[in-house]
């Protein structure tokens, strides 16, 4: 049979009309965009020491502070017999935490250091797919588009760096069996904690000379936080507060806007300051002392503020308490 028959049979089957619509995506770009075979043999390129060091050197400050959260997480997921793999953006596994019985069929699966899981070349799978889709993915067994990779079950999120760009992704995986894939589903809600504690720790380590504010908790597996100078401008930004402050464009690597006076810095920057005023308001359940100490201004400047935007539009920020 040829490779487009088979892919078109692999969309029409009972298989395909179960799965996930992320994992469904993956599979129309398995078989639409790469042409990957259903039966293609597990790649046997694995970096070399050399390259497996240049990509770690590449993911600059998430190697310096990752392996707390690292052996923190496989603390939690190994009593489940699953491992534990750090990506890289590229799908690249650049660091890997697992028992030492499981080391050999680790190895044999490439759930190990150098092995590359980008969906283009490996199809469907935890860390691939995640890395395409921007969200956490679990990947059980036969939902796998190549055969060869259905005795495996995965669950990945993507992570973010201080500049607010995808810098890789965290993944458990096992080779053990689990026909129910209840544990892996399980597994999306540890990592996405992890996921927003590696965040947070790569981004007090970028800004360690910095003022850092938590603006909320957030929701996802980015939090809000900003970095500010002792001038009090923002020098730094994660994705969550990127998206709350309208800095859409990923590009962007770098922020730099005055909360003290308007700059041309970013776009919509009455709306980005509204942002920031209104989270330290909620943080401080609208009371303006510990808003303003929150931002790091007087009491006389946040309610100059408050009045200058005030008139802009409605806001949340106009009923506060002394």
């Amino acid at each position: 049979m040829s490779k487009s028959a088979m892919n078109s049979l692999a969309l029409s089957s009972g298989v395909w009309s179960t799965l996930p619509p992320m994992v469904r995506r993956s599979w129309r770009r398995c078989a639409e965009e790469y042409g990957i075979a259903t039966d293609r043999a597990l790649t046997t390129d694995i970096l070399c020491s050399a390259e497996l060091r240049q990509a770690r050197e590449r993911m600059g400050v998430t190697m310096k502070i990752a392996d707390p959260e690292l052996d923190r997480l496989h603390g939690i997921v190994s009593t489940l017999d699953y491992n534990v793999l750090l990506a890289d953006p590229a799908g690249i596994v650049v660091a890997r935490r697992g028992a030492p019985p499981f080391e050999k069929g680790c190895r044999r699966w490439h759930l190990w250091p150098g092995a590359n899981w980008a969906e283009s070349l490996a199809g469907t799978n935890g860390i691939g797919t995640c890395l395409i889709e921007g969200v956490p993915v679990t990947v059980h067994r036969d939902q796998h588009w190549c055969t060869g990779l259905r005795y495996l079950t995965c669950s990945a999120v993507p992570f973010y760096g201080p500049d607010g760009r995808v810098a890789g992704a965290l993944d458990a995986s096992s080779i053990r069996a689990d026909p129910s894939g209840h544990v892996a589903l399980m597994m999306e809600a540890v990592l996405v904690d992890a996921a927003r504690r590696l965040e947070r720790r790569s981004f007090l380590e970028a800004f360690r000379n910095r003022s850092v504010v938590l603006l909320g908790e957030g929701e996802g597996i980015s939090l809000p936080m900003i970095a500010l100078d002792d001038k009090r401008i923002v020098v730094g930004a994660t994705y969550a507060a990127r998206s709350l402050l309208g800095i859409d464009n990923p590009e962007i690597a770098s922020v730099c806007f005055d909360l003290g006076a308007r700059t041309t810095g970013i776009p919509d920057f009455q709306e980005a300051e509204r942002t920031v005023i209104e989270a330290a308001l909620s943080m401080a359940q609208g009371k303006i002392a510990p808003a303003a100490r929150l931002l790091g201004i007087s009491r006389s400047t946040l309610y100059r503020k408050i009045g200058a935007l005030a008139h802009l539009a409605p806001s949340s920020s106009s009923q506060v308490d002394s």
